[in-house]
């Protein structure tokens, strides 16, 4: 024990002389209590590349605070060892718990910057990200050329292998697939190769070498020179899955599993429009009867709705996926249709019986528009005016009457309602360009009338959450599954219009917004285009927004779980491709709108508090504190076990414990677990100074070096 004592003594300081640390009573302190204080703050070192720049956004997302430096800016931040760590109250201080780079070394040869980088990774423990590095032997690996192999990966199926599931990958079931979107682009390239031989190189994902019947390494964890490295060794960006399925890992790892902020898996699916009919595209006149832009004489509504069979067909749904969906309902639906069919209506009598199977959104009793009153004699539509000029707007006697008779109606049918939610039709009473360039002034009387706290919003018009009156919106993605469609054919029609050049018999959308996403080269089959296009496109589109740390709800309409029942494939493309990829420990969180609003309006609030400096936290040994306003909500993740007071802290998620916890201005002392080891600040595996130039690398003559390192002539 004491000679273990006496090498961490004389290992911190090394450090104090190595890093140019003050003397004299701090360092008296320093020697006394030798563990070091380590910032919950990550260095990300940017050379303007995609992965660098993803591994910023998944911190960015989760609330985990991060540094950038970007290495093509001039009169940038010079990295030395006063930029990497100085004392606070006479203990050493590590200002980051991890260093992202560009690929193992994006530096010129001998540059002081690496070198300070080596000895303060060294000293402290801190690990590194090789975001996106040239499989070569500086970075523990073979260069592709002996037996391994360089190309594009598209298409390709990745393992994660046992270490990676025991170490930071824990929560994936093993495979992770990479994307190929578009069999005409190059998404994916990756250097496939095995460890060098003698080594200390865990592989923590791999894929096959084309052509051999061995694999190489992707992801793997490379320790050497007192060091740890996470190596990477295939370019990604924020938004492909593969990076996706393997962000969370790479954080954990960076940090040992102890950073601010949280990262969950979310999907939360509203129907719009239950117990109401919605009315179908007609093929022929390229328009939708009943609609305000569909003004042919011609135009006969043929109305779509839900039947017993299809709530039935739901709840079965549900039970089999374990998850729930949420109806936003007009009641109005169901007394006009017990009005015109003498009393009698089957879906409104099966959807009651089977209430409790669902979750309940007030949609307002008519669906009406509730913003200003539209003048339809032209087309588009726009808002009328009064003699003076001024706008026509719904009034909040009328706003107010739709949202209390909807709720009347909905307690009277014994719906388990939220009386906080609200979702009107079309978002209507929030601006809508170009039309409505502002709110109804109305709307937000109406909703502090009813003591609204959470408004549904189009989040392709407004991604971000914003005040309207007393509420606040919670933004939601639109499925591109119509409204107006319930069968297959009719869907595929629709979408042909929209997203076909004029000459092609469509609206030419994409030709006016050549930067539309979805724009089809030519119509696809009404036969096979739903399944074979829409559906792969729509799933990966959602899933994307699920593996994305989102929490913001998908909606779809009542129409789309009616005939051909359209949503299902969707739905099931996004669950069953979860539940294939993900562990146990890592469930679907599934949550109603006012606690995505509540979610989303934390996040916003911490965001706010990183931004302007106001939160601190480190980690001395076991203990964690951190300090931030009063009442500001602190977000973290820590290892299971953790305690906060005495008391389990956090909720488990993905191997991990993680949560809201309020602030009273003092600071939070968490204690971690005995199993979460500090970080091995002094160890050592070989002679190498803790100064000096980093290591560099000479490619071998005939080896390119795709990535651009730095090579001595």
């Amino acid at each position: 024990m004491k000679r273990t004592l006496r090498t961490t003594v004389l290992t911190v300081g090394a450090l104090i002389a190595a890093l140019g640390l003050p003397a004299g009573p701090a360092q008296a302190e320093a020697q006394a209590d030798p563990t070091p204080r380590v910032d919950l703050r990550v260095l990300v070192v940017s050379d303007g590349g995609p992965s660098t720049d993803a591994i910023a956004a998944e911190l960015a997302a989760a609330g985990t605070p991060y540094t950038r430096i970007d290495l093509t800016q001039s009169g940038r931040t010079v990295i030395d060892a006063g930029f990497l760590a100085d004392t606070v109250d006479g203990r050493p201080r590590a200002r980051f718990q991890a260093v992202v780079l560009p690929n193992d070394n994006p530096f010129p040869a001998g540059s002081a910057e690496m070198a300070a980088l080596a000895a303060y990774e060294r000293t402290y423990g801190i690990p590194q990200v090789d975001a996106y590095t040239y499989a070569r032997p500086e970075a523990g690996l073979q260069y592709p050329v002996h037996g391994g192999y360089s190309g594009s990966v598209d298409g390709a199926r990745a393992e994660v292998t046992a270490a990676g599931r025991a170490g930071p990958f824990g929560y994936l079931d093993g495979p992770v697939p990479f994307e190929d979107n578009d069999p005409a682009i190059g998404e994916s390239y990756a250097y496939l190769s095995q460890p060098v031989a003698g080594a200390d190189f865990t592989p923590y994902v791999e894929a096959a070498i084309p052509g051999r019947s061995a694999k190489g390494t992707l992801v793997g964890e490379y320790r050497h020179d007192g060091r740890r490295e996470l190596v990477v060794t295939f370019v990604y960006n924020r938004y492909q899955q593969q990076f996706r399925l393997l962000a969370r890992g790479i954080v954990e790892w960076m940090t040992g599993g102890v950073h601010l902020g949280a990262s969950r898996n979310y999907f939360s699916v509203h129907v719009d429009d239950v117990f109401a009919a919605d009315d179908r595209w007609n093929s022929a006149l390229d328009c939708t009867p009943g609609d305000v832009d569909c003004t042919d004489p011609n135009a006969t509504p043929d109305p779509i709705r839900m039947t017993p069979a299809d709530v039935d067909h739901a709840v079965g749904w549900q039970n089999d996926k374990d998850f729930t969906l949420d109806f936003a309902y007009n009641g109005a639906g169901s007394v006009d249709h017990r009005q015109d069919n003498g009393g009698a209506d089957p879906l409104a009598d099966r959807l009651i019986a089977r209430r409790g199977e669902f979750r309940w959104i007030n949609h307002t009793y008519s669906h009406p528009f509730l913003g200003c009153v539209q003048d339809t004699t032209v087309v588009p539509w726009k808002c009328a005016v009064n003699a003076d000029g001024s706008t026509r707007w719904m009034s909040r006697d009328a706003i107010s009457d739709e949202i209390a008779t909807n709720r009347v109606w909905g307690r009277g049918a014994g719906l388990p309602l939220d009386d906080g939610e609200l979702v009107t039709g079309e978002h209507s009473g929030m601006k809508v360009l170009p039309q409505q360039p502002e709110d109804n002034p109305n709307l937000a009387l109406a909703l502090a009338d009813n003591d609204i706290a959470w408004l549904g919003s189009d989040n392709s018009r407004e991604p971000g959450q914003r005040r309207v009156g007393p509420a606040t919106t919670v933004p939601r993605y639109p499925v591109n599954v119509f409204y107006n469609a319930g069968r297959a054919a009719e869907q595929v029609d629709e979408y042909n219009w929209i997203y076909t050049s004029r000459a092609q018999g469509g609206s030419g959308i994409c030709e006016d917004h050549p930067d539309t996403t979805t724009c089809l080269p030519a119509p696809l089959d009404t036969a096979t285009g739903y399944a074979a296009h829409i559906v792969p496109l729509e799933t990966r589109i959602a899933l994307g927004h699920v593996l994305a740390n989102d929490p913001k709800p998908h909606f779809i309409h009542q129409s789309n779980l009616a005939e051909d029942r359209i949503a299902y494939p969707v739905l099931d493309g996004v669950l069953d491709g979860y539940a294939a990829l993900f562990a146990a420990n890592t469930p679907l969180v599934n949550p109603r709108m006012k606690d995505i609003g509540a979610e989303l309006e934390r996040r916003a609030e911490w965001q706010d508090a990183l931004r302007a400096g106001q939160v601190t936290a480190y980690r001395v040994g076991g203990t964690v504190t951190v300090e931030a306003p009063d009442g500001l909500a602190v977000t973290a993740t820590l290892p299971a076990g953790t305690t906060l007071a005495g008391a389990a802290y956090g909720e488990a998620y993905a191997g991990a414990v993680s949560g809201w916890t309020p602030s009273t201005g003092t600071p939070l002392t968490l204690t971690l677990p005995a199993s979460a080891t500090a970080p091995a600040a002094g160890t050592t595996t070989g002679p190498a100074p803790a100064t000096g130039p980093a290591p560099r690398t000479r490619v071998p003559a005939g080896v390119t070096d795709p990535v651009g390192h730095s090579t001595d002539g």
